[in-house]
C-alpha cells in the first residue's frame, strides 16, 4: 500500500511556517510499515483542496490531510470536504460536550465559532481531539481512506499517537518496520558506496533495505526490515562490520551528534580539551560547549585569526609563518602545541585554512585546510580540501576537527584515511 500527505495552508507556501507536520507524519507512518509516496502543499483554496483530494484518493490507499480546521473564516477544509464527499454538516453532540468541557476546564467563555467546531460531516467518522478543539475526520471512498487533521503540530501528533497509528495498522493489515541508522563523517556518499559495494550487495541478499541519507558533513545509512521477516540482530552484525572497516568515519548511531560523542568520550576518560582556531573563528569551541556538561572537559580557546595573534597568543614562530605560511601543517601543529601548553589540557585542536571566497592560490586554493590535534606525546595533522563555498568550508572544518579529535582520543587515526 502507499500513503499521501496533503498539507494545507497559505503560510506554508509563502515560507511563514515550516512544514514540520509532513516530515513527522512520514517518519511515523514509515515506522508502522506504511510508505509515503507523495506529499503536496496547497493553499487555503476550495478548488485546490478538491483537486488534491481527488488525485490522492485515486492513487493512494491512505491520504492524510492537515490544516484548515480552525474556527476562523479562512479555515475551509471541513466545508470543502463536505462538498467533495457529497455530505452535509451536523452537530456532533459528543464533540460538543468535549469542546464545552475543554473551555470550562480553562475558565474561558465558549464562542459561537467554537460551537461550530462541533458541526462535522455526516459521512465521516469523528476523531476526537484531546489536545485542542478541532476534531479530525475519517472518510472512506472506494479503496481509500482520507483523514483530515488539525494543522497545529502537537494536536495532530497527539491524535496520531492516541488513536490513528494503531487504527491504520488494523485497517491496512501492515506490520511495523525495524530501522537502524549508522552515522559517518569525513567520507562522501559516492566514495562510501564504492568502498562498501560488496557489503551493500550482501545486505540486499539478506532482505534488508538500504538508504543513503547525506547531509553536510554527515552521511547516514539506514537499514530497514519488516518486523518478523528478518532477524533484527542481522542489522547489528552488518553495522558492526562497517564500523570495523571504517572506524575513522563511523561515529555513532541513530540521532547521535558528533560533538556529544566527543564530549562523552572525554568525560568518561576525565580528560580535557581546548582549541586554537583561525578559519573556524571559534566554531569548534562552540560545538564543544553547546553540549550540557561541557565544563567537565572544555577548558578554553584562542581565536588567532591574524598571524600576529598566532605569534602572540600561542607562540607560533615567525620563521614558520614566513617559510610555510599560515595555512600549513607546520603552523597548525605549532598552534595546537602552543594551545596545549597555554591551556594545560590533554588535547588541543587547531584549525587554519582558506575559507574563501578570496585568498586562494594555485598551490593553496580556497578550501585548503589544515587541522592538528596535539597531545603531550604527539601531534596528528591532516589536510583537507573542501571547495569554494565559505560557509560550507567553515562547517566542514568544524566537523573534521571534531572527528580528528575523536580519532586521536580513541587512538584509531591512520595517515591513510
Amino acid at each position: 500500500m502507499q500513503a499521501e500527505i496533503i498539507s494545507i495552508g497559505d503560510e506554508l507556501l509563502i515560507g511563514q511556517t515550516v512544514n514540520t507536520n509532513a516530515s513527522w507524519l512520514g517518519s511515523a507512518l514509515a515506522k508502522i510499515g506504511i510508505p509515503v509516496k507523495w506529499g503536496v502543499t496547497i493553499a487555503d483554496d476550495k478548488q485546490a483542496i478538491i483537486d488534491a483530494a481527488e488525485q490522492a484518493m485515486e492513487r493512494s490507499e491512505l491520504v492524510i490531510m492537515t490544516g484548515g480546521l480552525g474556527p476562523t473564516k479562512d479555515d475551509i477544509t471541513k466545508h470543502t470536504l463536505c462538498e467533495y464527499f457529497e455530505t452535509e454538516l451536523e452537530i456532533n453532540h459528543e464533540a460538543l460536550q468535549r469542546i464545552t468541557a475543554y473551555f470550562e476546564s480553562r475558565g474561558r467563555k465558549m464562542l459561537d465559532v467554537n460551537v461550530q467546531q462541533a458541526a462535522l460531516p455526516k459521512a465521516c467518522k469523528v476523531i476526537h481531539n484531546f489536545h485542542g478543539t478541532a476534531c479530525g475526520m475519517w472518510f472512506e471512498k472506494g479503496k481509500s481512506v482520507l483523514v483530515s487533521l488539525p494543522g497545529v503540530p502537537y494536536e495532530m501528533k497527539g491524535m496520531m499517537e492516541d488513536f490513528l497509528l494503531e487504527a491504520f495498522q488494523l485497517k491496512f493489515n501492515v506490520s511495523s518496520l525495524f530501522h537502524k541508522t549508522i552515522l559517518l563523517t569525513g567520507i562522501g556518499e559516492s566514495y562510501l558506496a564504492d568502498q562498501m559495494a560488496d557489503w551493500e550487495n550482501r545486505t540486499a541478499l539478506a532482505g534488508l533495505s538500504l538508504a543513503y541519507l547525506p547531509s553536510p558533513g554527515i552521511v547516514k545509512l539506514r537499514l530497514t526490515s519488516r518486523r518478523g521477516e528478518v532477524d533484527e540482530s542481522l542489522i547489528d552484525r552488518f553495522f558492526d562490520e562497517m564500523e570495523a572497516t571504517l572506524p575513522y568515519h563511523v561515529f555513532g548511531y541513530e540521532k547521535a551528534e558528533l560533538n556529544a560523542v566527543v564530549g562523552e568520550l572525554l568525560t568518561a576518560r576525565k580528560q580535557t580539551v581546548g582549541t586554537v582556531e583561525s578559519c573556524t573563528g571559534g566554531g569548534v569551541a562552540n560545538a564543544l560547549v553547546s553540549i550540557p556538561g561541557a565544563s567537565n572537559y572544555f577548558m578554553g580557546s584562542f581565536v588567532t585569526y591574524s598571524n600576529a595573534h598566532k605569534i602572540k597568543m600561542v607562540g607560533v614562530k615567525q620563521q614558520t609563518l614566513d617559510r610555510y605560511g599560515a595555512v600549513s601543517k607546520e603552523t597548525a601543529e605549532e598552534m595546537a602545541q602552543g594551545g596545549l601548553h597555554a591551556l594545560g589540557v590533554e588535547y588541543c585542536v587547531a584549525t587554519t585554512g582558506i575559507a574563501g571566497p578570496d585568498g586562494g592560490t594555485v598551490e593553496k586554493p580556497v578550501g585548503t585546510v589544515w587541522i592538528s590535534v596535539a597531545t603531550k606525546e604527539k601531534v596528528v595533522s591532516k589536510q583537507f580540501n573542501f571547495g569554494d563555498n565559505r560557509e560550507r568550508n567553515i562547517q566542514m572544518t568544524i566537523f573534521a576537527g571534531l572527528n580528528l579529535l575523536r580519532c586521536v582520543v580513541l587512538d584509531i587515526y591512520s595517515e591513510k584515511k
